[in-house]
């Protein structure tokens, strides 16, 4: 008997309590309960659901009888790709608004991270300070990463987040890694290093494996998950990667823990990886 759409989604790791239909609704996960990880889109006939930390793109669901050459299912994906459309459109220029809004400003959640005197683009609203990261696909803005003071994070209904870095640097070594305070970490490593990078900040385990591929060199700097699926994530995008000897730790949790000398070290090795070495500055 076929799944309902309902026990699919459980089935890619999504915790749904109730269906919202037509729209994309971002739920968490099994392995981040406590995050906005998920996300399904329920049209009746046809569905989708992703976990962001699993998978590159959305899973398809179909109703009982139905496939993708149905009429039904074809009338629904035509006017769900132009719900799309629209969507981005509008995350886009509210990333746009959202950025003119802010004011470079340090953080509680980088003051967390281990850097308080770091400023970033913070957005005033409702009494809470908001971290704002932009996302982008080269050059255009696509929308956003909003950190609130308790570190809880978030993505603008309806951007398009594949493919979407924030960048840091402009040249030398690439390097792969999920979070911001993480890509921070690895900045104060190469400097202490004195090696020239720009880091690939992807905000998702599947993103850094999507992005790095359209790279032919660079490291991944990779979080070990209870769950691997950092590890699983790196070891796809055959690259050297770094990751933590300790669960649950990022790169950033492992600078605070062990020292600019001893990441340095460990990052090192990775860097020795790589077929051509990169130099000092």
């Amino acid at each position: 008997m076929k799944m309902d759409f309902v026990e699919f989604a459980q089935g890619h790791g999504l915790i749904v309590n109730q269906i919202v239909t037509n729209r994309w609704v971002a739920t968490p996960t099994q392995d981040h309960p406590r995050s906005s990880n998920g996300r399904y889109k329920f049209l009746g006939d046809v569905g989708w659901v992703q976990n962001w930390a699993l998978m590159e793109k959305p899973a398809t669901w179909f109703a009982e009888g139905k496939n993708a050459q149905s009429l039904e299912v074809r009338q629904s994906i035509l006017g769900s790709t132009q719900d799309r459309d629209e969507k981005a459109k509008k995350a886009k220029a509210k990333a746009e608004w959202i950025l003119q809004q802010t004011s470079l400003e340090s953080h509680p959640y980088l003051d967390k991270k281990g850097f308080a005197d770091q400023q970033g683009n913070v957005w005033q609203r409702e009494g809470q300070r908001i971290l704002v990261i932009p996302m982008r696909h080269g050059r255009e803005l696509t929308g956003c990463q909003l950190i609130d003071e308790q570190g809880s994070k978030k993505f603008l209904h309806g951007q398009v987040s594949k493919g979407a870095t924030f960048t840091i640097g402009a040249k030398g070594t690439a390097i792969f890694v999920e979070g911001f305070a993480t890509g921070l970490s690895v900045r104060t490593i190469m400097q202490h290093m004195n090696i020239p990078c720009h880091i690939h900040i992807c905000f998702s385990a599947s993103n850094v494996e999507f992005v790095s591929r359209n790279h032919r060199n660079g490291v991944i700097v990779a979080d070990n998950d209870p769950n691997g699926v950092g590890k699983a994530a790196a070891e796809k995008a055959s690259k050297p990667y770094w990751i933590s000897e300790t669960v649950g730790e990022d790169f950033n949790d492992y600078h605070k823990r062990v020292g600019d000398f001893r990441a340095s070290q460990s990052l090192k090795k990775t860097l020795l990886s790589l077929k051509t070495l990169p130099q000092s500055a």
